[in-house]
């Protein structure tokens, strides 16, 4: 064995024992101490407490000047239930690192290792271990609380796995990567009344079926077909199953819209406004949006991109797309690339379950390559 490949089995256990206890979105006490404790115990000078349980380690080098670069990983869970039956499965009912932030932490705490004990860079590295990816918009709170300021963060790099794409292989791409995904509720009300006189009533079911219809116009006729955007119409309620002879007044729906465009993503919100207020209006009801934005377009910065894609050939354990499809999920990596060059890098995870499916477990097989990725991106953009 290398070093580094005695380094990273012993990532996997560090892995493994993170799979154990998954915590959720900003509650992340006991993941957070053992993130601080390794980075303590490598010699780390270690920020806890932004963002909540956010942690900020910061690794000099050797003296000579450069920039600060940041490498990102993502330390939450999702609430779901775990199904693997695997040794090290979820501990704590109804949650489950179903989205691989188990192993994006283990390979940055691998990394951190590894950097803190050979300091042969120049500049400055700095690790964000970053709670709330999973729909609590944790990068932006953590900006908020000066992360790229207070540490002087000149550039942003972030790694995600991917199922599907070998164990070892490597993609991204410059420019729109991920699309933005946001959020909205309708609630349409009418009149209530007997199934048998629906004329008497001013029936609700029959405008939200309507309305759900019109809404795929948004990506089917409002968009340029060049473009991309995706609207699901995924929650309806109305009316009770114990009730079936009576006239709900009132229907609520809910889903996504996604686009792969910041203008497109504005367009899609004025659309579905319209849309939404044309439905109520011919059928004489009132209408109320709750719209929740969600996440920005990620948008790798060009230069950061192929900088990024070398590294990825550079330490050659797999093929390397630079030029990958983009896809219509979303990532709050966005909000720092929003305010900072950098890059987003596809992992491979091999032929595993897909992200938030009960199945999926990160393989750990990737840790290895993950290590040495970031490694030669520090080595490249911070040359000693």
């Amino acid at each position: 064995m290398t070093d580094l490949q005695a380094l990273a089995t012993e990532a996997g256990a560090w892995r493994r024992q993170l799979h154990q206890m998954p915590e959720i979105l900003f509650d992340l006490e006991q993941t957070a101490d053992f993130v601080a404790g390794k980075l303590e115990a490598f010699g780390c000078q270690t920020h806890r407490g932004i963002a909540r349980t956010g942690i900020v380690a910061v690794i000099e080098g050797n003296g000579r000047p450069g920039p600060t670069i940041l490498l990102r990983a993502d330390m939450d869970a999702l609430p779901m239930e775990e199904r693997t039956n695997l040794p090290h499965a979820s501990k704590h009912p109804g949650r489950m690192h179903a989205c691989g932030h188990d192993g994006h932490t283990a390979m940055l705490l691998a990394a951190a290792r590894q950097l803190a004990a050979e300091r042969t860079h120049s500049g400055r590295v700095v690790l964000c271990f970053q709670p709330a990816e999973e729909g609590g918009h944790g990068a932006r709170v953590m900006i908020e609380e000066g992360l790229l300021d207070r540490f002087g963060v000149d550039e942003v790099y972030a790694m995600h796995n991917q199922p599907g794409l070998p164990v070892g292989a490597f993609a991204s791409r410059p420019g729109p990567m991920l699309a933005a995904g946001d959020r909205f509720v309708i609630t349409l009300r009418g009149r209530g009344g007997h199934a048998a006189a629906p004329h008497l009533a001013n029936d609700p079911v029959v405008a939200q079926a309507q309305l759900v219809a019109a809404l795929q116009s948004i990506a089917a006729r409002r968009t340029d077909p060049m473009d991309q955007a995706v609207v699901s119409v995924t929650w309806v309620a109305a009316g009770s199953a114990e009730a079936l002879n009576v006239i709900p007044a009132e229907v609520r729906l809910g889903g996504t819209i996604r686009a792969l465009k910041p203008e497109t993503r504005r367009q899609n919100e004025r659309h579905l406004r319209d849309i939404v207020a044309g439905v109520a209006a011919t059928f004489g009801m009132e209408a109320e949006l709750d719209w929740r934005p969600g996440y920005p377009v990620t948008v790798n910065d060009p230069a950061a991109t192929e900088a990024a894609l070398a590294a990825a050939r550079a330490i050659g354990t797999g093929a390397v797309d630079g030029d990958c499809v983009p896809e219509m999920g979303s990532e709050d990596f966005s909000y720092m690339l929003e305010k900072r060059p950098g890059a987003l890098m596809w992992l491979g995870n091999g032929d595993s379950a897909a992200l938030h499916n009960p199945g999926y477990d990160f393989d750990d097989r990737a840790i290895l390559p993950g290590l040495r990725y970031w490694l030669e991106l520090v080595r490249q953009r911070l040359p000693g």
